[in-house]
This record gives C-alpha cells, structure tokens and sequence, in this order.
C-alpha cells in the first residue's frame, strides 16, 4: 500500500515513503479515506524515523478492484507533492510527541476521526497518552477540527511503566462501526497490554460526550468511560472492528501480545460480546515486526482484506484472508516459511539445486528482513520445496521474483516430486526489476505432493530473489477467477509459541559465488552489464521437467502465512520498538 514499491509509487507522489498503520473507511462518496501514522519522506530504517516527519497523513482511493493493490488518487497536501500532516503535534517528548490516527468513519457529510495524543514511548509494547479526541473534517478531510471533538482524557501516570496494569482509560485507541443508527465505539488503554472495552452513540451525537454510553456488562450506561467492562481480556491492540454482511457476524481485528505478535480475528454476534478467541492471520514468525491490522471497508463476500504494517520495512501492505460464512479463515497456504523468515540458512522444508542461500538485509526481501537467492554463472539453479496437496484438485502457486546480472530464462512453477519429473504448470521470466508478482495454477493429478520451485538457466553472472511464496487450494465456490493473483492465507493457532528472540542477525555473513563466476561477492552484489527494467516471459525453460531428489513432507505448521497482496518496500533512524 506505501512506498515506492507500491501499487501506487506514494514515496514519489507524496512524500511518503515510510509510514504505518492505514485506517480505513468509507467517506459516503464512493472514496476510501486512509489514515496513517507517523510519516517520513527521508526514511531510514529500520523501524519508525528520519526526516520530514509528519504525525499522521491521509490519503484517499476510489479503488474497487483490490486483488493487484490498493491504489491511491489524491492525497491532504500542504503543498503540491507532499501529504501535509493533519493533527499537528508538539514532537515534544514527555509532554506530547505525536498525533496518532486510530479510527474514521462518515455520518452524512462529515467525515470523524480519532487520535490519541501520545504523551512518550516506553519500553516495546507501552506508550502514555495524553488523551483520546474526536476530530471532524467537513471538506472531505482537506481541513480537521481537532481541539473541540469530545476528549477521553487519560488516567495514567508514569508509574505505568512499573505498573502497566495501573489506572489507565480503556478508550485510549478505538475503532468505530456503524449499526442499526448507532456508531460503536471499541477501545483499550494506551499501549498494547489493556482489554478491550465497548461504548456506543447515536449516529447524530457523535460530538457530544455526554450522550456516549458503556457497556457495564448489563446495560449501555451513562458515565466517563471508566465504568465499561472489558468484552475481549487483555493483551489488544491496534483495533479494526467491521459487521460484516456476507457472515452476518461482528469481526474484529487485534494484535495479540500473548501469542508473541498474532493479528488475530475474532467474531461476534453482537457488539458486546461474547467474542471468539480467535484465529491467527499473521504472526512475527513469519512477518517480524507485524502490527496493525485494519479492515478494508469495501471486502465483500468472503474476501476480508486488511492493511498490515512491518516495523521493518516502516510500511503498510494489504492482505487477504477467505472466510466461509461462520467467519472462520479457510483455505491455507501450504508453503512452509513463506517468507524466509525462519532461518538465515536454506533449511528444510526449503531446498536448493546449486548455489543458494538467504539474505538478511529488508532493503533486498520484498516484505520483512529476508528472501531468498540464487546466483551462479553456468547450467542451472533453483529453491524448491515439496508441498502436501489432495490428488485432482486445482491449486495455485504465487510469490515474487527480481532478478539481476545476465539475463537467462528462468521458470516460476510446480513439478511432481523425484528426479525427471513432470511439470505441472509454469511460466517463464527474464530480467525482472523491481520485484514482480507470478502466480502459476496447476492442478494436482495423481499427486499428493508437488514440488514447489522457482529457478534458472544461467548464460553468465546471474541472481534470483525471491520471496512470499504461497500454494493454496482454488475453492471451488469461490466467484472470483481462479488465477486471480490474491490467495487466500493461513490461519493460526493463537496459542502457537513463537520466540521473540529468533535471529535476525543483520550481520549474517554473505555467500560467496563460486569461484568460477566473474565478479563474486555476496548474492545481490551489482553484476557485470546492464540490467533490464522490465520483466519477460519465456517457454518455462530446461527446469519446468527437472525435479529434485525427494524431499521428506513435513506436515504443514499452523504458524500464520498469510499473502500479501501489494506493499511498499524500503529502507530510518530507529524511534522506538512499539509501532505507529
């Protein structure tokens, strides 16, 4: 969704060229309208930080058609070509250090957003607000009033840090849906270790703070905010909540701090409750640093597409996850380690014909702090894994793919398992630059497993990258085409431990070419000669029929693969380790 590697280049357009969060809502005008948070134009990385620093911005869509991206019209500029921040802050830490965006929605003409006053960053996973407040814009968001909109002022103090389950105001960061005439109000305290609490108003008193009231656990009630109980326990943040028309049930999405960074999705029948425990979308195992995690306002059917953030890259990218219509996630991906996140090594269930390895560098992986290489100067190579499927049933397989050095044939595809085997489908690619999506569909035959691949020929020095790789299952009730390049993802077990410590060592020493290829040097080392700019097809090539030994089937992990579907990568002075 942000940066320039985008559907739409924001990092050129507007300045935005690191940013996270992305709330969204329908403005009633047939446009999407997207908050983020704290914004860069001169992004360094890793995480959150640089120069031309804006507190939040907001940009617009009238994009309908979400499988290739989420595209962007026009933005809140303050001067041609630069989203203007639209809440100033003071950037004052201890007193208020920035404005952060945490919910929108339309009544009528007038388009309503929430932001919490952040007073400072504490330790990973805790912040202290100042207050929660309701801003309203009444030109389609051009210009906001965000000094007169009912204020939740917070109760904490700074023994929080020594006592996070101290006093603290449960409607610090909301999220808002409208019902039955009602807009609803979901909130937690600040930072991302509160409950999650319920209030609610008619649609026409939104700015009056009086007419708000809280769910006690028997009844709407008056009061300041104090006297609503917690709907979902803690740890949550980060709140997206949608009805959703096609499961008629209440969906919410929270980032979970117990299950060490899910983005879970619960469901509900009604607004207060009872809610599900959840199921996982995406975990840190697979997507280190993930948070956020808001809801699409126009997913339809059983489409439920969500905008997710990485600390690292400082960028949005939107997913999507099937739903049947209980609300629960269905059709998973059956790739293992989608995204080389696991290991700074080829492990299995991930293999490799030649000279391969991984690289830990977010400047060079699509999405997170890995991917995949390949590089030689001579015959062939791919990265391969064998992958469980049902006989006789129709499958696709996507992931993305740059390239570098001599151009060659390549192949993106899938073949049976054991040396000379069959293909099963595939394309071809040249010189692609930048990253490039492929997908592939394939039906199974006789199989039970398929060997998942991505390879070259070689005609000189010559790198392949890849990353985000994902095979799911065509559901056959599914009225989109089943090439349609958005895959539906893998549904977590919240319980499933994933250890915050993993490596992601930045210093992983690089894997040299052999010494028969010009140049050497680490796999992304610039090779000899010019290098295309656009991407190729070709005939499949020389590995579409040349399978790899057998590769002994793990049963696939339920660890949260989900599939991005666009997003922006790329490369800030390190702020905090919190998000926003």
């Amino acid at each position: 969704m942000t940066g320039s590697s985008a559907t739409t280049d924001v990092a050129d357009r507007w300045r935005v060229t690191g940013t996270d969060l992305g709330i969204m809502w329908d403005n009633g005008e047939d446009e999407v309208l997207t908050a983020f948070g704290d914004t860069f134009g001169d992004w360094g990385g890793p995480g959150g930080g640089g120069g031309d620093w804006r507190s939040n911005v907001l940009l617009r869509s009238t994009d309908t058609d979400l499988s290739d991206g989420m595209s962007f019209d026009s933005a809140v500029e303050d001067v041609p070509g630069h989203a203007g921040e639209l809440i100033p802050s003071k950037k004052i830490s201890g007193d208020e250090m920035t404005t952060i965006p945490t919910a929108g929605i339309a009544v009528g003409d007038r388009q309503y957003m929430a932001f919490m006053s952040v007073r400072e960053w504490g330790p990973p996973g805790q912040w202290w607000t100042n207050f929660s407040r309701i801003a309203y814009s009444d030109d389609n968001g051009e210009t906001w009033n965000s000094t007169d909109g009912p204020t939740w002022q917070n109760t904490a103090t700074a023994s929080q840090w020594a006592d996070p389950d101290g006093p603290q105001h449960p409607f610090q960061m909301v999220a808002f849906e409208k019902r039955d005439g009602y807009v609803y109000m979901f909130g937690t305290p600040n930072g991302r270790l509160g409950a999650v609490h319920v209030a609610r108003v008619a649609e026409t008193d939104m700015l009056d703070k009086a007419a708000w009231r809280y769910w006690d656990g028997a009844a709407w009630s008056a009061g300041d905010g104090t006297n609503a109980v917690a709907i979902v326990p803690p740890m949550n943040s980060e709140l997206s909540v949608q009805f959703n028309e096609y499961t008629g049930k209440w969906l919410m999405v929270t980032l979970d701090g117990k299950a060490d960074g899910t983005m879970l999705l619960r469901t509900a029948d009604s607004p207060e409750g009872p809610w599900t425990q959840g199921e996982g979308i995406a975990n840190s195992l697979d997507y280190p640093g993930l948070y956020g995690g808001y809801i699409h306002p126009w997913s339809s059917g059983p489409d439920l597409y969500v905008a997710m953030s990485q600390w690292d890259p400082y960028n949005v990218f939107l997913v999507r996850v099937h739903l049947d219509e209980d609300g629960s996630i269905t059709n998973p991906n059956l790739i293992q380690n989608p995204s080389f996140e696991h290991s700074s090594t080829i492990a299995a269930p991930w293999a490799c014909n030649g000279n391969c390895g991984i690289d830990t560098n977010h400047a060079w992986s699509y999405a997170g702090s890995r991917q995949a290489w390949m590089r030689s100067n001579a015959g062939t190579v791919d990265v391969h894994q064998a992958v469980a499927v049902e006989p006789n049933t129709d499958y696709v397989f996507s992931g993305f793919v740059i390239t570098g050095g001599v151009p060659a044939d390549g192949t993106f595809g899938v073949r049976e398992v054991g040396p000379g085997a069959a293909a099963l489908g595939s394309t071809g690619f040249t010189a692609v630059a930048p990253y490039q999506r492929f997908e592939v569909a394939f039906n199974s035959g006789s199989a039970t497993s398929v060997e998942a691949f991505v390879g070259t020929a070689l005609n000189g020095d010559r790198w392949v990258q890849i990353d985000d790789l994902a095979v799911v299952k065509v559901d056959p009730t599914d009225p989109v085409d089943p090439t349609d390049p958005v895959d539906p993802t893998d549904p977590v077990d919240p319980t499933d431990p994933v250890d915050p410590t993993d490596p992601v060592d930045p210093t992983d020493p690089p894997v040299t070419v052999p010494p028969t290829a010009p140049g050497g040097g680490g796999p992304t080392d610039p090779a000899p000669g010019a290098l295309p700019a656009s991407g190729g097809s070709g005939d499949g090539g020389p590995l579409a029929a040349t399978g790899s030994d057998g590769v002994a089937l793990i049963v696939p992990l339920v660890i949260g693969t989900l599939l991005l579907v666009a997003g922006g990568v790329m490369t800030a002075v390190r702020r905090r380790q919190t998000g926003h």
